[in-house]
């Protein structure tokens, strides 16, 4: 990834108090379930985005290669949205395992906070890399006591 392209002086990344601002912004204009589905739909658009442009769209590789390369676009040495810990496939379900969500960054223990565009995003991205048309659901929290967020794709 190219440092600075968008910026000169500050960079390309931005601060997660300001995501969060707009996360609840929207909240309070829209309302958290109408917010909730529109970040996640944004998020999806991310996601095929990403997968496209690292040449993803119905790949032939295996989850274990695709899945590093997003990870890796999405993580520490890409936009820093999370860290995709493991990508696991199995009966018609992806299930994600995610550390250092934006979505949860900065929540207190026990927050009903749920993932919203990182959820999208990276149902977006499975969903490009795979062909397969998905609905997610998350199943487990680090606001709530998981070790991880974990969110399950379920092929429709």
């Amino acid at each position: 990834m190219t440092q600075s392209t968008f910026r000169k002086d500050l960079g390309d990344f931005n601060s997660i108090i300001c995501f969060r601002s707009i996360v609840t912004g929207l909240e309070r204009v829209m309302g958290k379930d109408a917010a909730s589905g529109n970040l996640i739909r944004a998020g999806r658009l991310r996601g095929i985005e990403l997968a496209r442009s690292l040449g993803l769209t119905k790949t032939d590789k295996p989850i274990s290669e695709w899945s590093a390369m997003i990870a890796d676009a999405v993580g520490k040495n890409g936009t820093r949205l999370c860290t995709i810990v493991k990508l696991e496939e199995g009966d018609g379900i992806f299930r994600a395992y995610l550390s250092e969500t934006i979505c949860s960054a900065g929540e207190a223990p026990g927050s009903t906070r749920k993932l919203t565009f990182t959820q999208g995003a990276v149902l977006g991205a499975i969903e490009e890399a795979t062909g397969h048309r998905l609905s997610g659901e998350q199943t487990g929290s680090v606001l709530r006591g998981d070790d991880y967020d974990i969110v399950e794709f379920t092929i429709r």
